[in-house]
């Protein structure tokens, strides 16, 4: 750890102008922060802790629309009302993140900018072998070494690593946009374009670029449409808390209200889902989406059109279980959506 000056934020627009220093970092609930500056991830000379804007805190129904601030922590999303009514996907994301104590604090601000879990990153200084999100260049010891849990999709030979945040999903499926303010002002981004796989960053001339966010731009708060359709969101981990996910996957359905499926089944009028831990982005199947309205809600109706959305998947040796993993994980979250498990 390397001494830094801090300091308080007046304003958001205060912190962007402090931001304008490219030695400076934003702080809030710290749950990730301090984590990079101990392993030598991130280093700043200059914090800028935005905790206790409050016109960054709050939780309300605009319009038809539902606004988060970004500094609203992970329990206070999951135990509102107007989100358990309205975005009930990212209630449940939010509520099975990390553990109770991190959630209280962990903002969705900083939550949705978290970066991987990979085990060859996350390694304290110096680092005793290749990691290209540390040195550019240097190559994915992941590839050669362990990568059970690495990227199926939009992966490339500098890195394999999985965005791991649960709350990301949840928003991406939910078509949420990310307000953001920054040096020429404030714009939004659709949360479903917010990270970029590897793929994407290496075509833009950016190969480690991670988000649609540019230097100096900081996240203030989230809207989206507010929606009666039924949301389910499952995490498939190892245990049942304090663990990130092996896949994820968010759902919305919304049945026709007149045409029966098999034996007794509804069908889908229109759906939307979206896989976490497959990429380093949520990964909307928008192939199944398209195919979807007019399908029973059955399992077997479901799987082989979340298989045929998936076709493009590009497993690694160790990891082409989780081809299989998040099929599932898609087909139990669509018919969780639709109250038939």
């Amino acid at each position: 750890m390397r001494d830094f000056a801090y300091a308080r934020a007046g304003t958001a627009e205060s912190a962007v102008r402090t931001l304008a220093d490219p030695g400076t970092s934003v702080i809030a609930g710290g749950t990730e922060l301090l984590n990079w500056f101990r392993l030598g991830i991130a280093a700043a000379d200059n914090v800028v802790d935005i905790g206790g804007l409050d016109e960054l805190r709050g939780i309300a129904s605009d319009g038809d629309d539902l606004r988060i601030g970004a500094l609203a922590t992970l329990n206070e999303i999951g135990e509102h009302p107007l989100v358990t009514q309205a975005a009930g996907a990212l209630a449940s994301a939010c509520l099975l993140a990390a553990s109770a104590q991190i959630r209280n604090r962990a903002t969705i601000g900083g939550n949705v900018l978290q970066r991987t879990r990979c085990p060859y990153f996350r390694a304290e200084e110096p680092l005793p072998w290749p990691c290209s999100k540390r040195e550019p260049g240097s190559g994915c010891t992941s590839l050669a070494g362990r990568h059970e849990r690495q990227a199926i999709f939009g992966w490339t030979q500098d890195c394999v690593a999985v965005q791991p945040s649960d709350p990301a999903v949840a928003l991406a499926m939910l078509d949420a946009q990310a307000d953001v303010l920054g040096p020429a002002g404030p714009r939004t981004i659709p949360m479903r374009e917010f990270h970029l796989t590897q793929r994407e960053a290496a075509d833009a001339g950016q190969p480690m670029r991670e988000t649609r966010l540019e230097p100096g731009e900081l996240i203030t708060g989230y809207r989206l449409p507010a929606s009666a359709d039924g949301q389910a969101y499952v995490k498939v981990r190892e245990r049942a808390s304090y663990e990130y996910a092996i896949v994820s996957a968010a759902a919305a359905v919304r049945l026709d209200p007149v045409l029966p499926g098999a034996c007794g089944a509804g069908r889908i009028a229109a759906a939307r889902v979206a896989l976490g831990s497959v990429a380093q982005r949520p990964w909307r199947l928008t192939l199944a989406e398209a195919e979807l309205p007019g399908t029973p809600l059955t399992r077997e109706a479901l799987i082989p059109i979340i298989e045929r959305a998936m076709a493009d998947a590009a497993p690694l040796p160790q990891n082409g279980f989780k081809v299989t993993m998040a099929r599932n994980a898609a087909v139990r979250a669509l018919l969780t959506a639709g109250g038939a498990s």
